[in-house]
């Protein structure tokens, strides 16, 4: 049973909140509360339908004293009853502790493991997945740094990603993703077993990381480019290496300008990840066995190409439809994913 103070409480707060926005406030004030007060009313909505069906429930079960009105009050009774423990677990999952970062655009890395060639064509294949799941939720997609190989593969990625809830959404997606395929570079036909890192970070503001510049350093250099007229002939690549953690952050466009912009947006979104992770590692001794802990090193998934399957080894889940997933079809996967870390925070709550 929710404790009925708690709910008092969010309501209390909710109210407050729309009368501090129908009186108007400054600025910069209101849109603070129009952030909270868009966070808390999905809450409030729950509360007032949970507490709406235990009105309606005791009601019907006064009725029962009325002999005109019995008959309808026992016909009411079961469905009302019937319908509390959903209307709870709604309420329950409302009131789950919210990540911050979940709202937030998000930074993508993606790097080849081991496999040589192999890894590389396979962190090229999860690239253009993670663009078609873009595409079909209709966020913008923007590749900020990207180093390729000769086959056609991937040594690096970085994009930036913007849309609704994208944090959300992707960050089940940090890990190591494993591959079992034959590749196209293997001439005897055997299966081969390769694989790709990927980091999906919130993207970090200002105000959640400072930066003391005498805590950098700025390299310029010649960014590589892919031969005769498009070899760079200026210094625009920027290295910005943050010297207290060693965290490295190069960009390579065209404009010197453009790349330290680039260059410091990732390295604040690399460096509150890691302040993110600290501070979850102090919460729970164990948060790195849990479904979103972003570690690096952690194997998530295997995609098996002969049998068409792909595993998330997390929650058990195998689903056979390996083309659509690669084609972007991610939902079902990650709202696995979402629900399985629910069920844990419930779990938690229940201690």
């Amino acid at each position: 049973m929710i404790p009925e103070e708690r709910l008092e409480q969010i309501l209390q707060r909710f109210q407050y909140l729309e009368a501090a926005m129908a009186e108007g406030v400054s600025g910069g004030e209101i849109a603070d509360l129009a952030r909270e007060y868009s966070e808390i009313k999905p809450v409030a909505d729950q509360i007032s339908a949970y507490r709406q069906l235990l009105r309606d429930l005791a009601e019907a079960e006064a009725l029962l004293a009325d002999p005109d009105m019995k008959e309808l009050a026992e016909e009411e009774i079961p469905a009302l009853k019937a319908a509390l423990p959903e209307a709870e677990q709604a309420l329950q999952l409302a009131l789950l502790p919210k990540d911050a970062a979940d709202t937030r655009p998000a930074i993508l890395e993606i790097r080849p493991g081991t496999g040589g060639d192999e890894a590389a064509l396979f962190a090229g294949d999860l690239l253009r997945m993670y663009q078609r799941y873009a595409e079909a939720r209709g966020w913008k997609f923007e590749i900020i740094e990207e180093q390729a190989t000769e086959l056609g593969g991937i040594k690096e990625v970085v994009a930036h990603i913007k849309g609704d809830n994208v944090f959300a959404r992707m960050k089940y997606e940090s890990g190591v993703h494993r591959v079992q395929r034959v590749p196209v570079t293997e001439s005897g036909g055997r299966i081969h077993t390769s694989a790709a890192t990927v980091a999906v970070l919130p993207e970090a503001q200002d105000v959640d990381i400072k930066i003391d510049p005498s805590d950098i350093r700025i390299d310029t250099m010649r960014a590589s480019g892919a031969g005769g007229q498009h070899v760079n002939t200026t210094d625009s690549a920027v290295r910005i290496t943050h010297i207290p953690t060693g965290v490295m952050v190069v960009s390579a466009e065209k404009s010197q300008h453009r790349n330290r912009e680039i260059a410091m947006q990732v390295l604040r979104s690399r460096l509150y990840d890691l302040e993110r992770q600290r501070i979850d590692g102090e919460r729970s001794a164990d948060r790195a066995s849990q479904v979103g802990s972003g570690d690096r090193s952690e194997r998530i998934r295997t995609y098996n190409f002969p049998q068409g399957r792909m595993s998330d080894h997390r929650i058990n889940l195998t689903l056979y439809k390996l083309d659509q997933i690669l084609q972007g079809d991610l939902d079902e996967t990650i709202d696995a994913l979402t629900a399985d870390n629910q069920a844990r925070l419930l779990a938690e709550m229940g201690q």
